[in-house]
């Protein structure tokens, strides 16, 4: 297994180090316009910038790879987003940081279509689920203890942010000396949403919601933590134990997703993520908020490979690539609104609104997820593909899926040309 990331350790490292100082800016970003006395539909519209930018440079970052190459283009939006991330310790206001966190988003989504593409082109076939789960580690386990960054803030509050523009900065000496050549970066063929939703609703819906969820809870949810009273020693670790708690349930629900009807298990996991979130609206303190954190991200991380996975089912093998970068797309978007929508709960219900608004989105996925389930026939157990943990972060992510067939990309050449019968 070792053996299998060997070519590519050097780009695992980047990523690392990279989430280590980025992964916990939206925290950080959060707590201190909410300390500055910003209002709570102020730091949704910041936290929906950065999605926003993710959106943006998922679009549109590939073609400053294809014009410049891999390193140069890396080393571009390292430096641009190592500079954003200074630039929030000289002066602290909302339309400035919301403008650099537009930025950052846009520079982020860079550098995962620069490493991705990377991956995928050094992964062999029988390699290719390796490569996948280690990236994975490596981007959760560095966007989780990069929270305790946090905690730095205390005495000097320039701290964090250098920090983070150093381990920004750093992040770029692995992929500047790496002798792996650089790959050439195709585009990855475009699935019409349409198709997609009339081969699988609940897929596409689900992405969505997972979007929205995911997006409100990294955007908002440091405020509902401080607000609960919590520390930034206890904030950082409410945050650190979601995402662990993530990486630890996404691959259990998987496997039992494969074992029996994969809409029972979006369903199940839909409800409990509706029972948790009530928990958590709440506000309860001590391990019990801790637990109820860790419960949250194991259920609501698996919900969108879940959801991809359940999509591939009912696609062509040659459309399902194609199928999942239109997904991650529509997650980035409902990320982006995510924000806004929990912002807007919370100045109407109070603190526990962030999770009052994740419990409706879940609640009528449940509702959603039933009436297909009453409506529609099981896909086949010996239909289903088997379970994969996907990254939500660009289109290009998709190609790392070992199930991926290499006609699913398209050349820098034949930009509109589309593959697959639709």
């Amino acid at each position: 297994m070792f053996a299998s990331i060997q070519p590519v350790r050097s780009l695992l490292a980047a990523i690392f180090v990279l989430m280590a100082g980025s992964g916990f800016l939206s925290t950080l970003i959060g707590l201190r316009l909410e300390r500055a006395g910003s209002g709570t539909m102020v730091i949704g519209l910041v936290a929906t910038a950065y999605f926003g930018g993710l959106v943006i440079g998922a679009l549109r970052s590939g073609a400053v790879v294809r014009r410049v190459g891999h390193i140069r283009a890396f080393a571009a939006f390292v430096a641009l987003l190592s500079a954003s991330t200074l630039t929030y310790a000289l002066l602290q206001h909302p339309l400035l940081w919301g403008t650099l966190r537009l930025v950052d988003g846009i520079c982020v989504a860079g550098m995962f279509i620069c490493v991705e593409s990377w991956l995928n082109d050094r992964a062999e076939p029988q390699t290719r689920g390796s490569v996948l789960a280690w990236y994975m580690v490596a981007l959760y386990s560095g966007q989780a203890l990069g929270q305790l960054l946090l905690r730095t803030g205390n005495s000097d509050p320039a701290v964090p942010f250098e920090l983070a523009s150093i381990l920004i900065t750093l992040a770029i000496i692995p992929v500047c000396l790496t002798r792996s050549p650089a790959p050439a970066l195709g585009e990855v063929a475009s699935l019409p949403l349409r198709r997609l939703f009339e081969a699988s609703p609940l897929g596409v819906a689900g992405a969505g919601a997972t979007g929205l969820v995911l997006g409100a809870f990294y955007g908002m949810a440091a405020i509902y933590a401080r607000r609960l009273g919590l520390s930034l020693g206890d904030t950082a670790n409410f945050m650190m134990t979601a995402i662990l708690g993530g990486v630890a349930l996404q691959w259990p629900l998987g496997r039992l997703s494969d074992r029996y009807d994969r809409r029972h298990v979006i369903i199940g996991c839909f409800a409990l993520t509706l029972a948790v979130s009530a928990g958590l609206a709440m506000q309860p303190r001590g391990l019990s908020l801790l637990a109820l954190g860790a419960a949250f991200g194991g259920l609501a991380f698996a919900l969108y490979p879940l959801c991809v996975a359940y999509a591939n089912d009912r696609l062509l093998p040659s459309e399902r690539v194609s199928a999942s970068s239109q997904l991650v797309l529509l997650y980035s978007s409902g990320a982006a609104l995510g924000p806004v929508g929990a912002a807007v709960a919370m100045t109407l219900a109070g603190n526990g609104g962030l999770f009052l608004f994740i419990a409706f989105c879940a609640a009528a996925m449940l509702g959603f997820g039933l009436w297909r389930l009453a409506t529609s026939a099981p896909v086949p157990g010996a239909e289903q593909q088997d379970f994969q943990i996907l990254p939500r972060t660009t289109p290009v992510a998709a190609l790392l899926d070992p199930a991926g067939p290499a006609d699913a990309i398209v050349s820098a050449a034949e930009p509109h040309k589309t593959t697959g019968k639709i």
